[in-house]
Parts: structure tokens; sequence; C-alpha cells
């Protein structure tokens, strides 16, 4: 150790960032503590990912796949260098995002967290009667899966009133799809087969009729009529259309008929594992009476005491380990889950959650997980076991670093570094670093809002009639019915898993179709999409330029004829160096400008098209005076989306963002039902205010508001609440308290009332 003046030198300690511009960064230098919680605060596009994703998580990435070899650099994500002048004292950067697991049909929770393998080495070993290794207990595995479903767990099943109507004969077109209309060669095989009364309704067939037009196969017929092929012989209609549309034979048929198929078949548990995926013998081993598929459909947090029981002296480092990953995932919230849930039907947050799993058990130190909003899907209740988490990876030497807007997860900091002052160009520095006790009294935004407590709305307004959901048992439901009441806002509340989402975004829509769903979802479109594009703004914008120009508005369009040719309208080019990263170069031809050099010498008061493309909402605002265009500004402008420019590809955009921007497209509108998923999400403390008022503004408008949240401030704002719970999974399903938010805090059972009171008193 360096020592100077008696004092140990620490420079090491400390993560230094000098200079740093990514995005909207303006030349920041800062010291991050490592070995410490630090979180990252600021209102949203205040640059906080900018500063740790972008720049310290990138650059740590980026020089740990340097120290691979070539062969192996070839398969791993490539990462640019950020524009920073200098990164100091970085150590590996482990990100903890939330992106979707994703990943297809076989891919579970289960599998993704490794506890699946431990499972089916378990039962190779314990299991009785002994049927082979842990291969042989993998769905995924040939030897193991079932033969009739090939490990998925479901079938696909015809839906026969949708493919069959009996109203009508084969000559009227009974028969609805496509290839099987009257006068395609499939009809044919069945209207010249001279079995059929041709005109007969189907409805009126004999038994014997109607099995041999849809089920009869392999059969050589003796009288038929003109037109049927000489050698052919017969196939009903069901294992013709299964044939051709349901087998992996048939992947071209079923994607130019997608749309048609979609709507006849169905997925349905498979008949012969009932949806176990294993196959009968692997289905028939067994430890204290139950199959490892019994094991993967247990509720977690009902799993674990039931491998705890398992005594076999061979079994103890097995059950141990899987013991320990279970307490994991119960630790963190999602006790709920099952292990055969499919990963491709987890939320963000638990995605998020799933993935700390993994880090758990590591005994890996000097660490730097970053983790991005952990506290998103999550109840109150649950955001304490977050902590507690995330203070454990602290303590065992790493370096932890939170982009977060949660007051609970901000309240664990041992530094917080906070961006602004504003968003996009107004954003970009650091407006305080320091302890959490010294925030409150920064005058920064975050400071100003973490101390303040809300008020109930009083009093609230008054419902114009009742929307009637239930009874649903879908999932975790137990026979649930409630009445969202019309004309006001009301919010769905409960634990991550008390069955909120399945009542309102699963059940509603059935009784509700019209229901305006404004979630976080991508928005469709390319790299080439924009706000401008997406809003519609940008047609009166090329039209402006042409009238201006006396030019034809094609022109204006990096998709169409004004296009740079070099680059395609894209700005950058791309060089693909194999296994280094694909250098992403401006583009020589328009320096990045997207347009021919003639279409950039047209001007509209003085600006050329890309330089009003790279204008923020804000700056728009000010420089288009036309009605049609203004009224799209005010609304993106209304939804916290000034400082985004009109021509930032939209998937760039977060997920809040991309939330806020289908609300602007709703802002006017009225009558409708409008079911928002936890719009907070991203949201900054100041910004929460904002959205309670555009939710205020649809409902003023004459709308009908739903809100799935766990954000206190929002739920104080109702007129009206529901509460699932009293826990997740199992543990909830159903309807602990429905009415004004006033009574829900004098509720005794309700985990939402408890917190909401203290959320309001400050207890």
């Amino acid at each position: 150790m360096n020592l100077q003046n008696g004092a140990p030198d620490n420079r090491h300690d400390l993560i230094r960032v000098t200079g740093a511009r990514e995005n909207n960064l303006k030349n920041v230098t800062v010291s991050i503590p490592k070995k410490r919680l630090t979180v990252f605060t600021g209102v949203s596009g205040s640059g906080k990912s900018s500063l740790v994703f972008d720049t310290i998580a990138a650059e740590s990435q980026r020089q740990l796949n340097e120290t691979f070899t070539s062969f192996v650099r070839h398969r791993l994500p490539h990462y640019g260098q950020p524009d920073v002048d200098s990164l100091d004292n970085l150590s590996v950067a482990i990100v903890v995002d939330q992106k979707r697991l994703g990943g297809n049909v076989r891919s579970t929770v289960g599998t993704v967290t490794d506890i699946y393998s431990l499972l089916r080495l378990l039962y190779s070993r314990v299991g009785r009667p002994f049927v082979g290794y842990s291969n042989a207990f993998s769905f995924n595995d040939p030897h193991g899966m079932c033969p009739k479903c090939e490990g998925l767990g479901t079938v696909a099943a015809i839906d026969l009133e949708r493919l069959i109507d009996r109203q009508k004969s084969l000559n009227e077109g009974a028969i609805r799809f496509p290839t099987f209309r009257p006068g395609e060669w499939r009809w044919k095989r069945y209207v010249c087969s001279g079995l059929f009364d041709n005109d007969k309704k189907l409805g009126e067939y004999t038994d014997e009729e109607w099995d041999t037009l849809l089920y009869k196969t392999d059969m050589k017929l003796k009288h038929p009529g003109p037109g049927w092929p000489p050698t052919s012989k017969y196939e009903g209609v069901i294992p013709r259309f299964e044939r051709s549309f349901l087998t992996k034979e048939s992947e071209e048929a079923k994607t130019r008929y997608k749309e048609e198929l979609d709507r006849i078949v169905t997925r349905g548990a498979c008949p012969l594992c009932k949806g176990a995926r294993l196959n009968q013998e692997v289905l028939g081993c067994r430890i204290n009476g139950k199959s490892i598929a019994d094991c993967t459909a247990m509720q977690i947090s009902e799993l674990a005491p039931v491998i705890r029981a398992i005594d076999a002296p061979v079994a103890a480092t097995m059950v141990d380990a899987i013991v320990e990953r279970l307490e994991h995932l119960i630790s963190v919230g999602l006790g709920y889950l099952s292990l055969n849930r499919e990963t491709s039907t987890l939320s963000g947050g638990e995605s998020q959650r799933v993935k700390m799993v993994r880090h758990l058990g590591s005994s890996l130190t000097d660490i730097t997980y970053i983790f991005d909003e952990p506290s998103i899907g999550l109840h109150p209740h649950d955001v304490h076991r977050l902590n507690s988490l995330m203070k454990r990876l602290r303590d065992k030497g790493n370096t932890v670093l939170v982009v977060e807007h949660d007051p609970d997860v901000i309240a664990i900091a041992d530094h917080v570094i906070d961006m602004g002052p504003e968003a996009g160009a107004k954003g970009g520095r650091i407006v305080y670093e320091g302890d959490l006790a010294s925030l409150a009294a920064s005058g920064t935004l975050t400071g100003t809002y973490l101390g303040r407590r809300p008020r109930l709305k009083t009093p609230p307004r008054q419902p114009s009639g009742s929307l009637v959901i239930g009874p649903a048992s879908l999932h975790n439901l137990k026979d649930v019915s409630v009445r969202i009441p019309q004309g006001v806002m009301t919010v769905v509340t409960g634990v991550a898993g008390s069955g909120k989402s399945t009542l309102i975004n699963k059940v509603l829509p059935r009784h509700y179709p019209e229901a305006v769903f404004i979630d976080q979802g991508a928005i469709q479109g390319s790299k080439r999409s924009n706000p401008a594009t997406y809003t519609g703004m940008l047609d009166p914008i090329r039209e402006l330029f042409a009238r201006a120009n006396r030019v034809s508005p094609t022109l204006f369009s990096f998709n169409s004829n004004g296009a740079c040719p070099e680059c395609k309208g894209l700005g950058v080019t791309y060089t693909d160096l194999a296994f280094m990263d694909p250098i992403v170069s401006r583009c020589e031809g328009c320096q990045g400008r997207r347009f021919t050099v003639e279409v950039l010498g047209y001007t509209l008061r003085g600006k050329s098209i890309d330089e009003v493309l790279e204008m923020s909402v804000a700056d728009a605002r000010t420089f288009f005076g036309e009605e049609t265009i203004r009224t799209i500004l005010e609304r993106l402008g209304d939804v916290g989306l000034d400082y985004i420019t009109l021509g930032q590809p939209l998937n760039t955009l977060s997920g809040g963002e991309r939330q806020r921007l289908k609300l602007a497209a709703e802002l006017e509108r009225s009558g409708q039902i409008y079911v928002f998923d936890e719009p907070t999400t991203g949201l900054h403390l100041s910004d929460v205010d904002r959205l309670i008022g555009l939710l205020n503004r649809l409902v003023d408008n004459g709308s009908t508001v739903i809100v799935i949240e766990h954000n206190l401030d929002v739920i104080s704002q109702a007129d009206w609440i529901v509460d699932l719970g009293p826990g997740a999974g199992q543990e909830g399903g159903t309807v602990i308290f429905e009415g004004v938010p006033e009574q829900l805090i004098k509720h005794p059972h309700s985990l939402t009332g408890h917190y909401l009171k203290q959320h309001l008193h400050g207890d």
C-alpha cells in the first residue's frame, strides 16, 4: 500500500469517470466509491443511463471482451467505445436489466435458473424406479420428452366451430379456410368424392357422414364422382388440415396463412402427458410420491419444503443446492412462480429479479453490479426484500450501482449521484453528489420531492355506471367478480403475483374488447421510425417544405426520393470487421444528415429538414406556428417528452417513453375505456404528478381510466381502488378490498392500505 503523510492511498477505491460526453452528457467528471451502494437519480432523460450503462458498463464489458480470443469475441455482444476521456479503476460489470428473458416455449424459470438441471440430477440419483440419467428427465431431450407433444406440453387443436359452418353445404363453402373454398383443389377432394350430397347442410349430416367428412383417412373410393384423381385415396378434413398446416414440414404454409390459422387453431394441454412435457416412463419415476413434473408445477414457496424433506444421504448436496436457489427466488418476491412457467410470460420486473438470483449464490467479489430500476413491478411490501439483496451483494465486497426513482430504494444508498437539472439538452450534468441526508436540502428536484407527503383525493368522483368483470378463475384468480366504476379513475393494487394483470389485462378484454391498452410494449416500426413519423407530424412538415420550395413532398422523406443514396437515409454506414466491433461511421456522403445535397439545400424559415428533425419537442414548439403540428407537439410536452427529438429512432426509447408516446395520441379522445399497466415506470417523482394530471384529464374528457399500479402517490389520487391478494400466487387471487382510498387505509388485512397509510403520514 502506498503511504503519503501516513494515510492510505485510496485512489483505487474509486471508479473515476473523466470527460463523459455520451448522448446528452456535458463533459461529466465524477468519482464513484467502490464496494458501496450508489444510487443514480434524476428526471427521465437527465443522463443517468448514459453515464451508468452507456459509459461505465459499456466500457467495462468492452475491455473484458478484448481479453478473449478473436474466435470467442466474434460470438460475444459487440460494444462500441464510449465518448469519454478516461475511465479508471473499472471492475468487471454485470448488468441486471429489465429486458424480458424471452426465449422460446422450451425455456422455463427452472431451466433459466439451472434449478431444473439440479432436479434432473436429483431424480436420476434418488427417484424410483430408475429410468435413466439426468438427460432422461429433460423435456428437450428425445429420451425424456413426451412423444406426442415433443416436450412442449401443448398440442395444436382445431376449433371445429370456427373451421366448419354447419349452416352451409359443401357447395356453399361450409369449410371456412382459403384452400377449402368452392373451386379450390382441396374442396374438390370432398365434392368429387361421391360420398356426400354436396347441397346438403352439414348440420343435417348423419353421425356417419360427419365422421367420414372429418376423420376418415386412407380410404379407397369405390364410386368417386367426375374430377376425382384416379389413384388418390380419401382423407378427411381434419387429418388433411393437420398434415398440410400443423406439421414441421408445413412451415411455409403456416407463414402464408398465419392470420387464418390463428383464428382456427388453438393450443391446449397435451392429452398424453397432460402438459407435463415428459414421457410416461419418466413421469412414473417418483421421490416421496412426487414426479419431477409434480415438483415443477408447484408454487416455488410450496416446493421448497417438499425438497427439504428429501432425506436420502446421497441427496444431501443436491437438496441443499436446490433449496438455496428456491429460497433466493422467494426472497426476491417470486415465490408465487412455478419452475414450469415459461420465461416468455415473465414481466420485465420479474425477469430482472430472476437474473438477480443467478448472482446471489456467487462467491465472486469486487464485481460491479448494475441495476436498472429494480423496484419496477414490486409492491412496497416487496421492496425491502429487494433492498436487503442489493445490500448483501455490496457486503460481499462488490460495487452496486442502481438507477432508480423509488424513494425506498434511494433510502438505502451509501452515496447518491443526482443528474439533471432537467431532461435532454437541459440535462447531462451532475447536480448533486453525496450522502442521502444532504440530498433533501440540496434544492434539486429529487431532493425536493423526496420529503413530500401526498393527500388523498377529496372528494372522489362519482361514477356514471359500472363495468362488470367475472366471475373469473383464470390462472390464480379464485372465482373473482368485480365492478369497475365508469367515468372515474380506478387503481388496481396488490403485491406482485396477486392477480392484477390477469384480471385486467386478460379477463377485462373478454368482457370489454373495446378497451384501449396503453402499455410499454415496443411500437411497431424500424430504426427509421421516429416520433415525427409515429405521431403523423412528419407529413404536414414535409408539405410545408414542399410548398416553400415548390418541389415534391417525397423529397423530404429519408425513406424515399430524398434519401442519401450512400447510407439509404440512415445517416450512418456499418462496416463489419468480423471478430472486431463493427465500425459505425457517419456517412461521408451526407455527413450524417440522411438526405441528398439537393434536399438539404431547401429550407423552411431558415432551417433544413435535417435541422428540424434534430429539434427537441420543446424547440419545435417555438418554431412551428401551424395548429396541426403545434397540437401534436403540445401533447408530447404534456406527457413529459419535451426533451426527445423529432427524429430520434423509436427503438432507442425506453418502455416508459414508449408508453407516454402512445398516451399523447389519446389525450383529446373521449368516452374510452383506458387501461394503463404501471405507467409510473421510469418516471421521476416530479413527473408522477404530471402523469396523475394526465390521467385525470382523460377522465374529465369523459373516459374511464383503469390503472395497475404500485406507486403510492398514484394510489392516493384514485377515485376507487380494487385491491387483490392477500399474497401472491396461490395465496392471492381474491379481492381484499373495493372502495375509496380513505377506507382502504383503515382495512386491517390490506398490505396496500398499510403502506399507503405510512406514506401519507410518514409513520
